[in-house]
């Protein structure tokens, strides 16, 4: 009877492992499963940080209805629609650049990064615009002039409202109005600081067809922010302008 001697060629350690593998994790796949899971665990948290300032926001409306139908007539809703096409057409050029790493398209995802960072800056760039519109009309929450004053309706004719609500209910409108679209734009310009990592990480080849993740979970990230403004837009700017 012959004796068989098996040998066994073990792999160098770490030989296999992706250059972008973190030493804590067994496998890409497992890597790109906490990461996904750390991203909507994040996003959850979110979701109740801004469902409070929701919620604050229609409670308030129910109780000083005409104050705040008022405040609401007051905002440029051109101007909030524009930033609404602005950013579901950043949701488009997102996925797309998702759909780009996978496909391990450099040149495209880097195209379809930095188009969405300039859709992200044109928001920013119009939402300033209706900030200083707000600081010029005397609408900021605090200010010693506060004051309503004229309104422009759906049809072009100015109202005076300033003496027909309260301007203490009113300041609070404006209060949920600055807190709430200015903690959505702080979302817009972290989305933005990201958005330029990702187009520097995809300039220096980072990112292939077997490793996007990075990719994957900012645009998580950024259809979130947008999904945000969704609600925004119609709370703020389109529900219930009809006065009593």
């Amino acid at each position: 009877m012959s004796d068989r001697t098996v040998v066994i060629h073990e792999a160098p350690e770490h030989a296999a492992h992706h250059p972008m593998l973190q030493h804590h994790f067994d496998n890409m796949e497992q890597q790109k499963d906490a990461a996904s899971l750390g991203m909507w665990v994040f996003l959850i948290t979110e979701i109740m940080f801004f469902g409070g300032m929701f919620a604050a926001y229609l409670v308030y409306r129910y109780w000083y209805y005409d104050a705040f139908v008022w405040g609401s007539t007051s905002l440029n809703i051109w101007w909030g629609g524009t930033n609404t096409l602005v950013l579901i057409c950043s949701s488009l050029t997102m996925a797309l650049a998702v759909h780009s790493a996978q496909l391990g398209m450099r040149k495209m995802l880097m195209f379809f990064l930095a188009l969405t960072l300039g859709l992200g800056l044109a928001f920013l760039g119009i939402k300033a615009i209706e900030y200083t519109d707000k600081y010029k009309e005397h609408h900021l929450p605090g200010q010693p002039n506060f004051h309503l004053g004229e309104v422009t309706m759906a049809d072009g004719s100015k109202i005076d409202v300033g003496d027909r609500v309260d301007q203490r209910q009113a300041q609070i409108f404006f209060s949920l109005y600055f807190a709430m679209t200015g903690m959505h734009a702080m979302h817009m310009i972290v989305g933005a600081g990201l958005l330029s990592t990702l187009l520097y990480m995809a300039w220096k080849g980072k990112f292939s067809a077997n490793y996007y993740t990075p990719v994957e979970n900012i645009g998580l990230y950024w259809h979130f922010v947008d999904i945000v403004w969704i609600f925004l837009f119609p709370l703020l700017y389109l529900i219930s302008r009809v006065h009593r």
